[in-house]
């Protein structure tokens, strides 16, 4: 393949790469023309998101970057998902005085980290979109540079996601020091029939890695106090697209990497599923913290969608990508709820200050309703097929037991979301809340109409989409 066709398959890349620089540009020149440089951050995002879905499909760069199926149905999801959350931050940071007109340019910068996880083909690859997404976020952790707990939250994401890339890049090398190869197809050939004691030690390490970055329980530490001190919307952003680059990539490195080795895997990858589920459910039961709670909320989810993972079949990965895209929507709406939610200029965020809000803001307490509901995976909202898709992924692959205590453990976090529902339209109010922000209200609404059975329509053509991204992963 010439060079010009590699570029034509990198084109999305290109383009954020390209507008990545020049906003940069333009903002050392014009750093106060904040809402331009965000409006043109989401320009260049969508415009990446139909240059990948109308782009061509291939191996670029040796095979170390590839665009199929799986790659356009991730990176199109991840660069809507980004366009969403901009407007999201710039408005809340410039209601509180702060104008930086770094947030979009790191927002580029964090998506194409995360496309190109989603399109890695080799090792190298895999790292350095790992590791320029990572670096963004960290950066966006700590944006409120005068807040105490923003910058805790940016240092403890720093040096815990510094150790877990650690273990990322040990397991790399192991990989590729007993493969003879970084190429993700050399791999799958040096695994065939089962990964040797070299290679498998080289896998968890990556395994254990990539866990961390999707907050997968035990490597989820960082999860509720990077939550509960980062800016609201940035929290919103975290918990959706990354997880998704995330999920992608596992999927990529198991299906297409060792695929040979599925039975050796699946039970650490079940092991993992579990004790997220379990974890997420028990220890939010004590969390009063809203953002706290939803990132124990998050760790649980996480489980689910490792669990569709830990099948080690095609029908697995597919249940994991419908999961992850509604679960993707439940969690950018709810946090959209809480940025538009303060009382006397300060921000919302516990369990007691949510008392009465269907009275002061119906609209927002019903949308905040819908996502509890989605999340606790009540039917008929989307929560629940998210969850059908991957409890029988599970049991069609012989792991019932372990689809069983999966459900167990959601009906244990029932009880924090429908605490949650219960202060919000029984308790007294204790106070008036201020006017909410336009965009983050439209955004939450926009968001909630998807939790209701509206969603059934959406998935005529999701679960069609995540067929074809799951048979990009060679999974049978």
């Amino acid at each position: 393949m010439t060079f010009s066709a590699d570029l034509g398959l990198a084109f999305p890349e290109l383009i954020l790469a390209g507008g990545a620089l020049l906003l940069l540009v333009w903002g050392a020149f014009a750093p106060r023309m904040t809402t331009a440089l965000a409006a043109a951050a989401i320009v260049i995002l969508l415009g990446a998101a139909v240059a990948t879905a109308t782009g061509p499909f291939g191996r670029a760069f040796s095979g170390g970057l590839i665009s199929d199926a799986a790659a356009t149905f991730a990176k199109v999801a991840i660069y809507v998902a980004c366009a969403v959350c901009i407007p999201l931050g710039q408005r809340w940071f410039e209601r509180r005085g702060v104008r930086n007109f770094e947030f979009p340019v790191l927002i580029l910068l964090a998506a194409l980290g995360m496309g190109m996880m989603a399109s890695a083909g080799d090792l190298i690859s895999l790292y350095v979109g790992v590791e320029l997404h990572s670096l963004a976020l960290y950066v966006l952790a700590a944006m409120r540079r005068d807040d105490g707990k923003a910058s805790e939250a940016g240092l403890k994401y720093f040096v815990l996601g510094s150790l877990s890339s650690g273990l990322l890049l040990y397991g790399a090398s192991l990989v590729y020091g007993f493969a003879g190869s970084t190429i993700f197809t050399d791999i799958a050939a040096a695994a065939q029939g089962g990964a040797n004691t070299g290679l498998l030690f080289g896998l968890v390490f990556m395994i254990c890695g990539l866990a961390f970055k999707v907050s997968a329980a035990p490597f989820h530490m960082w999860t509720p106090d990077v939550y509960e001190g980062a800016p609201t919307p940035i929290v919103a952003f975290f918990a959706a697209a990354p997880k998704l680059a995330a999920m992608v990539l596992f999927a990529r490195l198991l299906g297409e990497g060792f695929a040979g080795a599925v039975p050796q895997w699946q039970q650490v990858l079940v092991a993992i599923a579990l004790i997220s589920v379990f974890v997420g459910a028990f220890a939010g039961l004590a969390q009063k913290n809203l953002k706290r709670l939803w990132a124990y909320s998050s760790i649980a989810n996480i489980g689910y969608a490792v669990l569709g993972l830990a099948s080690g079949t095609g029908e697995g990965v597919q249940a994991m990508l419908v999961f992850m895209v509604l679960y993707m929507i439940d969690v950018t709406g709810f946090f959209a709820c809480l940025s538009a939610l303060s009382r006397q200029g300060r921000s919302m965020e516990t369990l007691e200050d949510m008392a009465g809000l269907i009275k002061e803001q119906p609209g927002i307490a019903l949308a905040m309703t819908a996502f509890s509901l989605s999340a606790l995976g009540l039917p008929p909202f989307s929560g629940f097929w998210a969850k059908v898709y991957v409890f029988k992924a599970a049991i069609d692959a012989g792991l019932g037991w372990a689809a069983v205590a999966g459900l167990v453990g959601s009906v244990v976090a029932a009880f924090y979301y429908l605490r949650l529902i219960k202060v919000m339209w029984f308790d007294a109010a204790s106070g008036a809340t201020d006017k909410p922000a336009i965009e983050a209200r439209l955004i939450a609404v926009g968001l909630a109409v998807f939790s209701f059975p509206v969603v059934l329509i959406a998935l005529t053509w999701l679960d069609p989409a995540a067929a074809r991204a799951a048979a990009a992963f060679g999974l049978a």
